[in-house]
Order: structure tokens, then C-alpha cells, then sequence
């Protein structure tokens, strides 16, 4: 049963709730990402050593940021209820920046294949 603290805030802790869920379809999503990356075949061309192993880092570091990702909403969900039952509620600039950083470094890489593919 949940405390008094929370019933009181149950719209704000359903907000919580759906953000998290957010979060958790971003992870899964960039996951699936991982994975498309990772199983990119390079047909016989020069490039294609450098492709495969470009192709290789980017799915296999799209998977782990997924991952971290996931572990990242969790905790910021858990901070943000804590927050919200004491009052003392504060925006989640650290994961917002660190999902920016690390979405531009994946579509850095995806832009990399794309050229090492058809150019």
C-alpha cells in the first residue's frame, strides 16, 4: 500500500512513471539500433574490413549505452520519487546531456557507414 506521502502526489508520481517508460522505449529503441548496426554486411569492396569493424563498434556501443541507458532511467526514476514525496524535486539535466553526447557519437558513427558503404 502506498504511503500517505505518495497518494498525495499521484498525479506527479504517474508523470514519473510515464517518463520512465519513456526513457525505457529510448533504450530499447537505441538497442535495436545496436543491433541493426552490428549486422550491416559490407559487400567486397576495399572498405570492407574497416566497414565491418565500424559496424562492429557502433552496434556494440549502441548496445551498452542502451543498456546504461535503462540503468540511468531507473535510478532517475527512484531520485524523482524520492524528490517528489520530499519536495525537493530538480530536472534530469545529467541524463538529458549524457543521451545527447552519446546519440550524436552514434549518428557520427551511422553516418561514417553510410558512407563507407556507398561512396
Amino acid at each position: 500500500m502506498p504511503s500517505s506521502d505518495e497518494s498525495k502526489y499521484a498525479q506527479q508520481h504517474l508523470a514519473n512513471e510515464r517518463t520512465f517508460l519513456a526513457w525505457i522505449r529510448t533504450s530499447l529503441a537505441i538497442v535495436g539500433l545496436g543491433f541493426v548496426a552490428a549486422g550491416i554486411v559490407f559487400r567486397s569492396t576495399p572498405k570492407e574490413h574497416a566497414g565491418h569493424a565500424l559496424s562492429a563498434v557502433a552496434g556494440i556501443g549502441a548496445v551498452l549505452f542502451g543498456g546504461a541507458l535503462a540503468v540511468s532511467a531507473a535510478r532517475n526514476y527512484f531520485d524523482k520519487r524520492k524528490g517528489i514525496n520530499d519536495g525537493s524535486f530538480r530536472s534530469s539535466t545529467r541524463l538529458v546531456l549524457v543521451l545527447v553526447v552519446c546519440l550524436v557519437l552514434i549518428d557520427l558513427l551511422a553516418l561514417l557507414l553510410a558512407l563507407l558503404l556507398y561512396v
